[in-house]
């Protein structure tokens, strides 16, 4: 049974008297087994406490800043709410004292913000007016979600990254790959991924198996401790992303990731990054089906600069995928594909031969030498013979070559590093020689994630742009 209550001690002449008054908001847990989701409120401030129970169904109001203290769940059968304009904040905390909001499969979450009025996720330091360096990381954890789409791991269940195995709501993955986990729009993530253990840490959006029933659009994750977002398996559609100043990758997908994406902008530090992309099959095995591969249209993907020595994307463990009217531009290595053992051996390099792993219509600039043949390797690992590697280098070079890949034309996009950003292009190339639009993208006339001709969709509800 649960009682809200609020209990005031008194010290008078020496004794201790308690008094206990009753109020709307404040929960004690008095449950026999202490399972119960306590909401503790400090004026404004509202921490919630998960025993067990998670957080019910329940809304999460913007007049008040909700503090989420160590690892708080939505259960199976469970809906939160969040409504357009809520502050909900982490607390610090390494290991098991890591912080994080965990949408458990079979639950849902609702949170739709605006872009005059988003949801933000934030550090409990962060005043939200400079209290925090903007590209502070590892403040808190981050945002998870759950769902039971396919992974092509053995088994198909598995315990996501960044929660403890010995915790059962952490578990994602089953045959639903219309899987519904609910609706995340105009949400700010930010200044998350605390370490849980070595080499650890949380992503700043983390989807484990979530279905295409699921609406993800307008998202961000400003300066994360680990990736910006990572897809084990699932088939998500996702628009309008941004990974922007994250420590790690900004993008990182598999286990068999099949879903769509449009309007992807990664952003990396001039001092900290690593990949642009890190696009994975599958762990073990490796050529667990479902193959893995998103199919991704009008990116814009902005590196660290010629000196930093990162790679625009990785391509490996059998890993597949498409870009198509993307722009890549500042990287000091462009994109390569990894062969083991020998030409017909699983690998990426083998998905590129079955025609799974497609780059084309495409922009390059300030990327390698600007060659294509600086831009485009195989990565051949150590069993692989050079006989064998140089074959395969050569067939890359013949697709390349009519992939209709623009390299060494400049786009118009200032990069971070001159003091001021902006990912809208005003150069060569944008609206000529596009790839064709298929069923569940966009139809757009330019390349990369901003139309030349528009306004910045990314004002006003971002932490990049604010």
């Amino acid at each position: 049974m649960k009682r809200k209550l609020l209990t005031l001690a008194v010290i008078l002449m020496g004794l201790t008297f308690s008094f206990t008054s009753c109020t709307k908001d404040d929960t004690i847990d008095d449950t026999t087994d202490g399972t119960a989701t306590e909401y503790i409120v400090s004026g404004n401030t509202i921490t919630i406490i998960d025993h067990g129970e998670g957080t019910g169904t329940k809304t999460l109001t913007s007049d008040k800043v909700w503090i989420l203290s160590k690892f708080v769940f939505v259960n199976n059968g469970q809906t939160l709410t969040i409504e357009a304009g809520t502050i909900i904040k982490g607390k610090p905390g390494q290991g098991e004292n890591a912080s994080a909001l965990i949408i458990a499969r079979g639950a849902k979450i609702i949170a739709e913000g605006t872009a005059t009025n988003p949801i933000i996720f934030t550090a409990e330091a962060d005043d939200l007016n400079g209290s925090v360096a903007k590209t502070d990381k590892g403040l808190w954890g981050g945002v998870i979600l759950l769902g039971s789409a396919k992974i092509n791991t053995v088994p198909n269940k598995m315990n996501i990254e960044g929660i403890p195995t010995t915790e059962p709501r952490g578990e994602y993955g089953g045959d639903d790959d219309n899987d519904n986990s609910g609706i995340m729009k105009y949400v700010s993530i930010r200044h998350g991924g605390s370490n849980i253990g070595a080499d650890n840490e949380i992503n700043g959006l983390t989807f484990g198996a979530i279905g295409r029933g699921t609406t993800i659009e307008h998202i961000e994750v400003f300066a994360n401790n680990d990736d910006g977002y990572e897809w084990f398996g699932g088939t998500v559609q996702t628009k309008y992303l941004i990974s922007a100043y994250c420590k790690d990758d900004a993008f990182d997908w598999d286990q068999g990731y099949r879903g769509q994406g449009q309007f992807w902008l990664a952003v990396q530090d001039p001092i900290d990054g690593d990949r642009l992309g890190e696009f994975d099959g599958a762990d073990d095995p490796e050529d667990g089906t479902p193959l893995g591969g998103a199919i991704v249209y009008n990116a814009t993907f902005v590196g660290r600069g010629a000196a930093a020595g990162k790679k625009i994307m990785t391509f490996r463990a059998n890993g597949g995928g498409e870009f198509y009217n993307s722009i890549f531009v500042n990287q000091t290595k462009g994109i390569d594909i990894e062969l083991k053992e020998s030409l017909t051996a699983t690998s990426s390099y083998k998905r590129f031969k079955d025609g799974q792993l497609k780059i084309e219509n495409n922009i390059f600039f300030d990327v390698s030498d600007n060659t294509t043949a600086g831009i485009f390797k195989i990565g051949a690992k150590d069993l692989v013979n050079a006989g064998d590697e140089a074959i395969a280098q050569a067939e890359l070079d013949t697709y390349i070559a009519s992939a209709n890949n623009t390299v060494n034309a400049d786009p118009g996009i200032i990069y971070p590093a001159s003091g001021s950003f902006n990912p809208i292009p005003t150069g060569n190339e944008i609206s000529n020689n596009l790839a064709p639009y298929t069923t569940g993208y966009t139809q757009v006339s330019f390349k990369g994630a901003f139309d030349p001709a528009a306004a910045n969709w990314a004002f006003g509800w971002t932490l990049l742009f604010e």
